[in-house]
């Protein structure tokens, strides 16, 4: 088959989930079928880069542009109008006549976009057929912020916004032949709320590259616990804002040599929102995110908000180190509480299960090893991968036929 693929970021280097998720998927597919790319550069390329990835397209079509960059003029267009400002403010006529460009020249017989951002180029794209993956459902958390107001104004913006995104999102996926979601919580409910047929979604999972995570030299810093999620994203920042204001502390009290590291970028976020102390290091960016995580002693995963896999936790898992998550933090992953994962769900109980883990090597050891079988058997990307071609390949020859 020949494929385009509209990616909302360039997927490479492998610097922050989304491309992971991205980098993996064009790679399953370049690997039986023609593809080409089209893609924001949401930074500049380095050469290198843009060279991995023209090793496996077949073609690659790029605009320097960062995906969410917003037209001023458009976003308060967009208070007016039925559609979400968001995306209302970050449509691209210049990606729209790339996308066409590319469906001109590559003549696909699949269109495959990612996310909400390029799923509207797409549509503009006659005769081929549409798939598109919903990595984040946005009404979904949108609506779980609403209660984190911190007024009744604030709640109201955030009510009218997920009212927007529920309609918008509603008649965006309908339009799509086959919609991916990242797990079957995320599956059931974009089918429940969506209105979408069962047949029209099918669950892709994130993964982790086995072969890429292999860290065995690195010495652990037992006193250490790492969130690896940049704080540039909603979710991962709401996570530490409650950690440093409302768990920490209670490990501090009781295990005053107690570390924590944050990872990622931090540009343009609002350190001075966050309870920091002398304990809290944080990496900036770092271009081998392995030897950080693996030599950590705990991954805190304390997530309130948001949907999907949570790479984070695989990719430690991978690495041999155990994770204490919420009920939220671990929603979609088959976990088990007590065996491959802690989860708790108030300050107190997530305290103690870190705790438990900082206080016995023996523990740590267990719930790491448990995760690892478990990463090995369901959340490999080589058999996500083959999964996900197979999805594609039965939707062509069901219409073709």
């Amino acid at each position: 088959m020949r494929i385009l693929f509209l990616s909302t970021w360039f997927p490479y280097p492998l610097d922050q989930g989304s491309k992971i998720r991205a980098y993996y998927l064009l790679r399953s597919l370049a690997e039986q079928h023609e593809v080409a790319l089209a893609s924001y550069e949401d930074v500049e390329l380095k050469p290198e880069w843009r060279q991995h990835i023209e090793k496996m397209c077949a073609r690659v079509f790029t605009l320097p542009r960062r995906p969410f960059t917003v037209s001023r003029i458009r976003s308060w267009l967009g208070w007016l109008s039925p559609m979400p400002s968001a995306v209302v403010g970050m449509y691209s006529n210049e990606m729209a006549e790339l996308v066409q460009r590319a469906a001109r020249e590559w003549q696909p017989q699949v269109i495959v976009a990612l996310t909400f951002v390029t799923a509207p180029y797409a549509l503009k794209t006659p005769g081929a057929l549409k798939v598109v993956d919903i990595d984040n459902y946005m009404a979904r958390m949108l609506m779980e912020t609403i209660s984190m107001a911190d007024s009744a104004v604030g709640a109201l913006r955030r009510r009218l916004a997920y009212v927007k995104f529920l309609q918008y999102e509603k008649s965006l996926y309908r339009k799509f032949d086959l919609c991916l979601a990242v797990t079957s919580t995320d599956r059931e409910l974009v089918v429940r709320e969506l209105k979408l047929t069962p047949n029209q979604v099918a669950v892709v999972p994130n993964g982790v590259d086995l072969s890429w995570y292999q860290c065995d030299t690195v010495v652990k810093e037992a006193n250490t616990l790492i969130y690896n999620g940049a704080l540039t994203y909603q979710a991962n920042f709401d996570a530490m804002e409650y950690f440093l204001r409302a768990i920490f502390p209670k490990i501090i009290d009781r295990y005053p040599q107690a570390r924590l590291k944050i990872t990622g970028r931090t540009e343009g976020v609002n350190l001075n929102e966050l309870r920091l102390n002398d304990h809290v290091e944080f990496t900036g960016y770092v271009e081998d995110i392995r030897p950080v995580v693996a030599s950590s002693a705990v991954c805190v995963a304390p997530l309130r908000m948001g949907g999907g896999t949570r790479l984070k936790i695989l990719e430690a898992m991978a690495l041999g180190v155990p994770v204490v998550s919420t009920t939220k933090g671990a929603e979609g992953l088959d976990v088990q509480h007590e065996r491959q994962i802690l989860i708790a769900d108030t300050p107190d109980e997530f305290a103690g299960q870190v705790l438990r883990l900082l206080e016995s090597a023996q523990l740590r050891e267990e719930i790491a090893q448990n995760a690892l079988e478990l990463v090995k058997d369901r959340y490999d990307w080589k058999r996500i991968g083959g999964d996900f071609c197979a999805s594609i390949e039965s939707l062509f020859t069901q219409t073709t036929l």
